[in-house]
């Protein structure tokens, strides 16, 4: 039985004790109601204020056995409440102790800064395919909307030095800048930053003059959720069709048709060789739409000339299944 459980029998144990002990005396000696409960409570608390009324023989035994009783209830009751509370600081003790393990275990992890409306979304897609989050938020209103949603997080400010060392940034892969204000978020990218030349770093405008103080700050893209809710509004008025096949490809609800980056290392087998002779059509059944080279040259609806080389990233279609195979025999080692 769980300490919350323990609490609950307590209150109902000491209701039916004051019930029993009230109604025997209004049986026994004919009390009246409020003085029958009076003497329940003095004699079950054992404060030894004395008898209401002069008792008789029998309501002398019943009173041994409410004394009794109530010694035995108020032990319990004391060790319920003790219980409650200290199982629920141990709880909240132990949990953080493990949250903390986590973290000094994580590594080529992302970062999350703010879990608001965009935070928590992001998380919530993020997961899918990468399980190394960690959540730094400091409204401590949220804490238990991520415990809720199984997050590991931080309860801090994001902009601290210490908070980003304790979330792992040296180690870290990425960081997502997403506070609520465009000056949060270009102290926090100055500050990351310096703790982690290396770190890929996606920060969230509010205002198009702030996308170039961020960027000077050290952020690697910078998205503004406004301009992006916006033209994809614009798509949808002149290019519907084209708009549903994206969310039809992009939607993290769907497990059968995906489209996925797919780096090419130089161990790949496919390396090299052009479109053709790769057989990618013919034995994973996707479509490559488009090839970035290393040089950062993008090749939409690439010909079946062009070359597959190592540092190039390929952008296919397909079933989840066929783009886990060509993932492993473009990257072996990955």
């Amino acid at each position: 039985m769980n300490s919350a459980r323990h609490l609950i029998v307590s209150f109902v144990l000491a209701f039916m004790i004051l019930i029993i002990g009230t109604l025997g005396y209004m049986m026994i000696e004919g009390w009246d109601f409020m003085d029958s409960l009076y003497m329940t409570v003095i004699t079950v608390s054992t404060v030894g204020y004395g008898e209401v009324r002069q008792v008789d023989y029998p309501g002398r035994i019943f009173t041994i056995l409410i004394v009794l009783t109530g010694v035995g209830f108020s032990v319990y009751v004391a060790g319920a409440v003790v219980q409650f509370m200290v199982e629920g600081q141990i709880r909240q003790i132990m949990g953080r102790r493990r949250l903390d393990q986590k973290l000094r275990r994580l590594k080529n992890h992302y970062i999350i800064c703010g879990y608001g409306r965009i935070g928590r979304v992001l998380v919530r897609n993020l997961r899918r395919n990468i399980p190394n989050l960690v959540v730094i938020d400091n409204n401590p209103n949220l804490i238990s909307v991520m415990e809720e949603d199984g997050v590991l997080y931080i309860s801090g400010d994001a902009t601290e030095e210490s908070t980003l060392i304790k979330a792992g940034i040296e180690k870290a892969q990425g960081l997502v800048s997403a506070l609520a204000t465009d000056t949060n978020n270009v102290f926090l990218v100055l500050t990351a930053r310096q703790l982690n030349p290396d770190l890929d770093i996606i920060a969230r405008a509010g205002r198009d003059r702030s996308k170039d103080k961020l960027e000077a700050a050290g952020a690697t893209t910078v998205e503004s959720p406004y301009e992006v809710g916006a033209l994809r509004m614009a798509q949808r008025i002149l290019r519907p069709k084209v708009t549903s096949f994206l969310d039809f490809a992009l939607s993290a609800k769907r497990q059968d048709i995906l489209m996925e980056e797919l780096p090419v290392s130089p161990e790949s087998s496919l390396a090299n060789l052009t479109l053709k002779d790769s057989g990618i059509r013919q034995r994973y059944n996707l479509i490559v739409i488009a090839i970035e080279k290393a040089t950062g040259e993008m090749l939409f609806n690439p010909s079946f000339e062009a070359v597959i080389a190592a540092g190039d990233t390929l952008i296919a279609v397909g079933e989840e299944p066929n783009l886990h195979s060509l993932a492993g025999d473009l990257n072996p080692g990955g």
